[in-house]
């Protein structure tokens, strides 16, 4: 990696908040950007042979860290050798801020969980506060609301690091993301090597926790992310009563909503509607929910985030602009830049504007897949 630099990009296209100029400059000075320009640049700088210059992406959800931390069931990886890795990926996905995910409240997968999250984010956070890392992490603490230790478990947390998000997820059978039995089904079967009679078991647990816990962890976790100035995240709101409730609760970000009259009472809230990039690049939920496009074409659909493939980020923001009449490249991008950043209340970064962080990306469209050339984060060259 290297040191902050003044640089001045040349011969792009450059993608302002409302439009692209066709032949233009970025100057960059103590990690800002110090002007724009069209034209000709003023003096030699170096030459971007006509490539897109975009704003660095920016991630609010993604638990790809696991994936690293976690490569094998039973395997813990090195947390800091698994840290530079997930960093290294997010980084070539053209992400210069990202919302690291970690999951609070022990599930099936108990061996992501207690010490090993705490280890993991802090982990991170002290390779940031080191300088090894790339790109700018945050925390986003995931919290199963029907988990008997998510209240302790978040307090533990925070009485460590600060968190920035915390999303109130509810994965009990029959409701939300899960609301069909029988998807819910397949998709254990998938992931795991439960019988059908640890299956029957395990979802009967689920819901009688979601009776002993959802109601009071809910409450606690909204009072607790009050307390602290945490952003609050709804996730799979399904039936405009759960969105109400996101209403009283002060949510300003609904994530993965599962139905069409979810997402559009949501954004009719003012809550910014987030859905999966994947989505978006296969066409349609691995899960059988609402397809993010049809969002799009609704214009509900405010920000996308990769969720569990990084690079389908940038691709996913490049496929709306060429799929959803309504939705130029200005426009797309900014559900990957500048309306991410505004939900989080980031408003240092997300646009090409004077005086922002020069986080930038130079990108070679024309093909399939849009093709990352090379990555500023506030200024530095990381990629």
């Amino acid at each position: 990696m290297t040191t902050v630099n003044d640089e001045l990009l040349t011969n792009a296209r450059v993608v302002l908040p409302t439009r692209v100029i066709e032949q233009g400059w970025v100057a960059m000075s103590g990690g800002k950007i110090a002007e724009i320009g069209e034209g000709a640049a003023p003096e030699r700088g170096l030459d971007m042979g006509g490539d897109l210059l975009i704003p660095g992406l920016v991630e609010l959800h993604t638990d790809h860290i696991e994936q690293h931390f976690l490569p094998r069931p039973g395997v813990i990886w090195h947390p800091l050798a698994a840290a530079l890795s997930y960093d290294a990926q997010i980084a070539a996905s053209g992400i210069t801020t990202v919302f690291d995910c970690f999951r609070v409240g022990s599930d099936e997968r108990k061996d992501v969980f207690s010490e090993h999250v705490v280890t993991l984010s802090e982990t991170v956070q002290n390779a940031q506060a080191e300088g090894l890392l790339r790109a700018r992490h945050l925390i986003h603490l995931r919290c199963e609301i029907c988990s008997p230790d998510v209240v302790t478990g978040t307090e533990a947390m925070l009485a460590r690091r600060p968190a920035d998000i915390i999303s109130l997820m509810d994965h009990t059978p029959g409701q939300r993301q899960f609301r069909s039995i029988e998807k819910l089904k397949d998709y254990y079967r998938r992931a795991s090597n439960m019988t059908e009679e640890q299956m029957e078991r395990f979802m009967a647990e689920r819901i009688d926790l979601h009776a002993q816990y959802a109601g009071p962890h809910r409450r606690a976790l909204v009072a607790i992310a009050q307390k602290h100035g945490i952003r609050l995240a709804s996730h799979d709101d399904t039936t405009t009563e759960q969105v109400a409730e996101a209403v009283s609760d002060a949510v300003s970000i609904a994530e993965f909503p599962v139905t069409a009259e979810a997402a559009a009472a949501s954004h009719a809230a003012g809550i910014s509607v987030l859905m999966g990039a994947p989505n978006v690049v296969r066409g349609g939920s691995h899960s059988g929910n609402i397809a993010a496009i049809e969002l799009a074409h609704a214009g509900v659909l405010d920000i996308l985030s990769s969720d569990y493939v990084p690079a389908s980020l940038l691709f996913a923001a490049f496929r709306l602009a060429q799929d959803v009449p309504g939705i130029d490249l200005p426009a797309a991008i900014r559900t990957v830049t500048a309306t991410p950043a505004a939900a989080a209340g980031l408003h240092d970064r997300g646009t090409l504007e004077a005086g922002r962080a020069a986080d930038i990306v130079r990108v070679k469209d024309g093909a399939d897949v849009p093709v990352i050339r090379a990555v500023w984060c506030a200024g530095r060259r990381v990629m």
